[in-house]
């Protein structure tokens, strides 16, 4: 997808002076905790879910509708699905297959009380933001000899980030009175929140595409963003293995 629009001279890379201003300010702000737990369970939102017993439309509405805003690593891998895609009727199919994904796997973890240690499944996460920008990249023509499926991959990395939320909604100790009209509530909510950051997303990348930087620097742009997705593995692999 993104071979023919690989950098083959100097004019298609960034500036070094840029690049290295950049990244650095990309990598200070990856080592904030303020960043690093933008998709953790807030502990003001934790209690008064503890708190609660019975069904709660639309509180769970609105935590779900949060999680997803705040949750980086399911926008950036949104993102990337939706980077080269310009026609809505293509956005709409990868968009719903993701969606099926994570509100299959979301439902069923919580309901059925599928644990899975948050700091594997999150660099699990981290790992689809790394191969949805290598997919951008064109790396697995180039390495492979081949292009995986990318409706696939899509579902499968859904499937991955409803465990994730799955994960983070176990963490809420959710009374089990009301529970499935709750979960039902915040994947409503979650939904709204993917819908919310996707037209953001489209917005911005309907200004950006229309302009000669487009080519100039979508190259760059998803290098960074494979960079930010091996930093979350990192992060999240040292926590399994500290903590």
């Amino acid at each position: 997808m993104f071979g023919q629009l690989r950098p083959k001279h100097k004019s298609l890379f960034i500036r070094p002076t840029l690049f290295l201003f950049g990244w650095t300010t990309f990598v200070l702000s990856l080592l904030s905790p303020s960043f690093l737990w933008a998709h953790a369970v807030a502990q003001g939102d934790k209690g008064y879910i503890q708190a609660i017993t019975g069904i709660h439309l639309i509180p769970f509405v609105y935590l779900g509708a949060k999680h997803m805003v705040t949750g980086y690593d399911h926008i950036l891998f949104l993102l990337g699905v939706i980077f080269f895609l310009y026609r809505m009727k293509e956005i709409a199919l990868y968009v719903s297959l993701f969606a099926i994904g994570h509100s299959s796997t979301m439902l069923l973890g919580v309901y059925f009380n599928i644990g899975i240690n948050s700091y594997l499944i999150d660099a699990v996460i981290g790992l689809s933001v790394v191969y949805k920008a290598l997919d951008n990249l064109g790396a697995y023509q180039r390495w492979l000899g081949v292009q995986p499926d990318t409706k696939i991959a899509t579902l499968v990395f859904g499937l991955f980030h409803g465990f994730g939320l799955s994960t983070k909604i176990l963490e809420y100790q959710i009374s089990p009175d009301g529970l499935l009209a709750n979960l039902l509530a915040f994947n409503v909510g979650v939904e709204i929140g993917q819908l919310l950051a996707l037209g953001a997303i489209l917005i911005v990348m309907g200004y950006w595409r229309r302009s000669a930087s487009f080519k100039l620097h979508a190259y760059n742009v998803n290098v960074l963003m494979m960079c930010a997705g091996f930093v979350l593995i990192g992060y999240q692999l040292t926590g399994y293995f500290v903590a």
